[in-house]
Parts: structure tokens; C-alpha cells; sequence
């Protein structure tokens, strides 16, 4: 492993197949620059859980269910500077980050979403209800999006997206596991390796103010351009 890769904290709250990826990703080298140090499950006894103990990644069960949201965000600050993050991943997690959280880390959190961004976005849209409005619809092409997050929902700077076809006799749950096997599961790793060596060069240029918590991170001076990154 880089000894200059970026730290990185996974947030997720089930299965954990997309953290798997990462995993994977991490152990046959196509993610160098930065290392899976943290997995936070906002759910206790998900099976995320099992795969961040067989990867040997230490992991943290904050019940959001047991707690406010500001008492959530609280937790997962200490956290990140106990651990000190660098970049954040959101996994199939499910929670809507506040503003006040998401404003602290400017292109340091991103999402992987189950359609082509602004596409099928936005609050309500996460699981198969994505892929049924797809189908409602009736489009011919639907896709994955890696983005990062700010304060409006699904609504941060496009960093890469994937195009998927739409069969005739799709259901929701066959074209959320295609989506799965042939966008998102290529995209984050792809993504997130992206995002690490992009700016691992980058020194900082001034120093952070102090909140509850921060990135161990340099100050970003550019970003992808927004939808510049098409995987075909």
C-alpha cells in the first residue's frame, strides 16, 4: 500500500456489496491511493459489518435510529478525526448528511447513486424506488453516478457516470442488480482511486478552521469538471 494513500472512512447501512468492491478493489491494487481505514454502519448486525471484520478494517456502530441526527453527525466527527479521514464514501448508506455536516467537507464525501444524475435524483429516490420511477417512465438507458455530496441531495459535483440499458421485461430488481453489476460496482472504486490520486499531490494552502470535526486533508484548488467523466 501507498504510504501516501488517502485514509478513507466507508459509511454504510446493509449488505455492504458496494464496500466489497472497494474491498476488492484495495486488494488486487486497482485502489492504491487511498486506504479503507474505517467502516460506520448506521445500523447494528448489517452484514457490511461481517465484511469490514474478514478485511481486517475496523469498524464503528452508530445506531441512528437510537439518536438524533446532530448526535449522529456528533459521533461521526469524532470518528473522523479519531481516524483522521481524509475522504468520506457513502456505500449504500442511507442517511441524508445536514448541511452544516456536508458544508465542513467540500469535495471530501462522496455518493454513488443508482441512476444517471439529474435523472431519478434527489430526496425519496434510494433502493428500487430509482429503478421502478426509471421504468415508469420509460426510459431506454438508465445508469450510476458517482458524485460528490454537498447540501442538496444527490445534487454535489458530477465525477463519473455509467450508462445502462433498460431491457423490455425488466422488473426493479433485475435492473437494479444490472445497474449494480455493470455501473456502480465498476464506477466507486474507479471513482474513488480518482479522487485519492488526483489531489495527493496537493500541499495545503491554508489551515482549516477548527470545528467539531475535520479532514486530515489539503485544500483543494480544482475538481472534475461537472458530467466530464463518462465510463462507457
Amino acid at each position: 500500500m501507498n504510504n501516501t494513500a488517502k485514509r478513507v472512512a466507508v459509511l454504510v447501512s446493509g449488505g455492504g456489496t458496494n464496500l466489497q468492491k472497494l474491498i476488492d478493489a484495495q486488494n488486487d491494487g486497482t485502489l492504491h491511493s487511498g486506504k479503507i481505514v474505517l467502516v460506520v454502519s448506521g445500523k447494528a448486525g448489517v452484514y457490511a459489518l461481517e465484511r469490514a471484520k474478514q478485511a481486517d478494517i475496523p469498524a464503528l456502530v452508530l445506531p441512528k435510529a437510537e439518536m438524533t441526527l446532530e448526535d449522529f453527525e456528533k459521533q461521526l466527527c469524532d470518528a473522523i478525526a479519531q481516524h483522521k479521514i481524509d475522504y468520506i464514501v457513502l456505500a449504500g448508506f442511507l442517511t441524508i448528511l445536514s448541511e452544516s455536516f456536508t458544508k465542513q467537507f467540500p469535495n471530501r464525501i462522496i455518493n454513488v447513486h443508482p441512476a444517471l444524475i439529474p435523472s431519478f435524483c434527489g430526496k425519496g429516490f434510494y433502493g428500487l424506488r430509482v429503478h421502478q420511477a426509471a421504468l415508469d417512465y420509460g426510459v431506454k438507458v438508465t445508469g450510476a453516478t458517482v458524485h460528490f455530496v454537498n447540501e442538496v441531495a444527490d445534487g454535489g459535483e458530477i465525477i463519473l457516470q455509467k450508462a445502462v440499458d433498460v431491457l423490455p421485461n425488466d422488473t426493479p430488481e433485475t435492473l437494479q442488480r444490472r445497474v449494480m453489476e455493470q455501473a456502480e460496482w465498476v464506477l466507486l472504486p474507479q471513482a474513488l482511486e480518482y479522487v485519492c490520486s488526483a489531489f495527493s499531490s496537493e500541499k495545503v494552502s491554508q489551515k482549516k478552521k477548527r470545528s467539531c470535526c475535520s479532514l486530515r486533508s489539503s485544500s483543494l484548488s480544482r475538481t472534475p469538471a461537472a458530467g466530464k467523466f463518462l465510463v462507457r
